[in-house]
């Protein structure tokens, strides 16, 4: 029988030789294998503006948490993982903790789950109810910073700017659209080594010549994700030919991104930090008596207060959350196309885009670009104002005839209707049975669990509801597992941000 621990299929992995420079940091990571071979590659972040001093702790430590995200994905492989660099004892927790969390959705969502890229006997793990799923034996050693000490400094920032953790895609361009209007927007690019990148091109070209606070930095982790599936044995050798809306192992992303962010907003002096998420991204499951958050938990609202007590911790006075929890889709790409028709000519959500005369196209054929199309035409919108043309648009409608989306039951349903009802599509076993009007689709959506203003600072909420309500049918509460109209009260707006309820329980 293949159990969980057949997995520890390597020795060491090591995160060690951090170098600081003042518009880089790298590392490199050190696979030993079992027969004490090593093999190894470097992670890279680099910005078009100094940003760190190597003598500085303050700096040393950031950077060693930077180049610490990776290597969260790898728990369940090593005996031991090793990271070189100045950690005090919140990083240390944070880091295990992320690890333990990450390897529990990596074994509910890669193993126990179906996965083309695993080979035999991998593919048929059994689940297990653990104690600890991390194999790895966590050490922090510090070979290179021993005369630094990390310290904890309050600095205030300024809560009127947002950095924006930014792509082409729907959700970042309508969080600076708004921010625009409400704040001072910082978006930040992370610039991939790999394809990914293509999707926020045409964005950064317009808003490199358009927003002075843009900002760019460059990372290589796609390299590094790559690379370390390549030495993996449990990995079919052709995995780069296999076609698939997952990644083979990887589950922790966004914060490799997000750790690139904060040496611009630390500089900045920024007081929030947005990720665009949307409603439907915090979720919490439970598989054979695994609990888990559905392979989304560094999307969803949990990651974002557990990242903004973490600051709160290292004396950083940052808030992290996303503008778009009470938003389907839909909802977001209205009121980006509505009320922000320049940006939303940007929008590239396509991961097979291509390059045609200097600007990046969707390639029309995917399930990103029916769900898309789909939308905009059930917003009677022109789809090729984002670069799909007419044979694509008309496909993209035929297949939504035949295929499924990636959206949750509701939204899927609501989509439907409304193209039925539009006659956008055919009427037939498959789209009778997928449509159904839920009205809470397009209205503002508040539970106690995934969508709560508690989760967002009181200096942004009526500003963002002003906006919201000139695009959406109102207010929908859920009680009792059904959705019902409710009107927001004074005294919901004004509830205390979760970190100071907190801080008051803590008194």
């Amino acid at each position: 029988m293949t159990t969980i621990r057949s997995l520890v299929v390597f020795k060491t992995l090591k995160i060690h030789t951090l170098v600081i420079e003042p518009k880089r940091v790298k590392a490199t990571y050190t696979i030993v294998k079992n027969d004490l071979t090593e093999v190894s590659n470097e992670l890279i972040y680099s910005y078009n503006a100094a940003y760190f001093q190597k003598k500085n702790p303050a700096d040393v430590n950031l950077a060693s948490m930077m180049v610490a995200q990776v290597a969260l994905n790898y728990g369940l492989f090593f005996e031991t993982v090793s990271f070189d660099g100045l950690y005090d004892a919140t990083d240390k927790r944070f880091l295990l903790d992320m690890m333990e969390n990450t390897s529990r959705e990596i074994l509910v969502h890669k193993f126990f789950g179906k996965n083309e890229f695993l080979k035999a006997p991998f593919d048929a793990i059994q689940p297990e109810k653990m104690e600890r799923y991390t194999a790895a034996n966590v050490v922090f050693v510090n070979t290179k910073y021993e005369n630094l000490q990390p310290q904890k400094e309050v600095v205030e920032t300024n809560k009127d700017a947002y950095a924006i953790l930014s792509s082409g895609g729907k959700d970042s361009l309508l969080t600076y659209g708004l921010i625009q209007e409400i704040g001072e927007p910082h978006p930040v690019y992370i610039n991939e080594s790999g394809r990914h990148w293509f999707t926020a091109v045409n964005a950064h070209h317009h808003f490199r010549e358009n927003e002075p606070n843009t900002a760019k930095p460059w990372c290589n982790s796609d390299r590094i994700f790559n690379w370390m599936v390549r030495q993996m044995p449990f990995i079919k050798e052709n995995f780069q030919n296999i076609r698939a809306d997952i990644y083979p192992i990887r589950l922790w992303t966004v914060a490799v991104f997000l750790f690139g962010v904060l040496p611009v907003a630390s500089k900045r002096n920024i007081g929030n930090i947005l990720i665009g998420n949307e409603y439907d991204t915090s979720v919490k499951s439970n598989y054979q008596g695994i609990t888990h958050y559905n392979g989304l938990y560094d999307q969803s609202k949990y990651f974002d207060n557990a990242l903004t007590r973490y600051y709160k911790k290292k004396g950083w006075d940052i808030h992290q959350f996303s503008i778009l929890r009470s938003l389907s889709e839909l909802s977001i790409l209205k009121i980006l196309v509505k009320r922000y028709p320049e940006l939303q000519k940007l929008q590239v959500s396509c991961h097979a885009a291509h390059e045609e005369d200097g600007k990046m196209l969707p390639c029309g054929n995917c399930e990103k670009c029916r769900r898309i199309v789909g939308m905009l035409k059930a917003l009677d919108e022109d789809p090729k104002r984002c670069g799909y043309t007419d044979e694509q648009i008309q496909k993209a409608l035929q297949a939504l005839a035949s295929q499924s989306v990636k959206q949750i039951g509701s939204d899927a349903a609501q989509l439907y209707h409304l193209l039925l009802q539009k006659g956008l599509i055919a009427k037939n076993s498959h789209t009778e049975k997928l449509a159904k009007e839920h009205k809470e689709i397009t209205m503002l959506r508040f539970d106690t669990e995934r969508s709560n203003l508690e989760d967002m600072p009181k200096y942004i909420r009526k500003p963002l509801l002003h906006i919201f309500s000139k695009y959406t049918d109102g207010t929908a509460q859920l009680t009792n597992r059904k959705w019902q109209v409710a009107n927001l009260t004074e005294e919901q707006i004004e509830t205390p941000y979760f970190l100071h309820k907190e801080n008051e329980r803590t008194l």
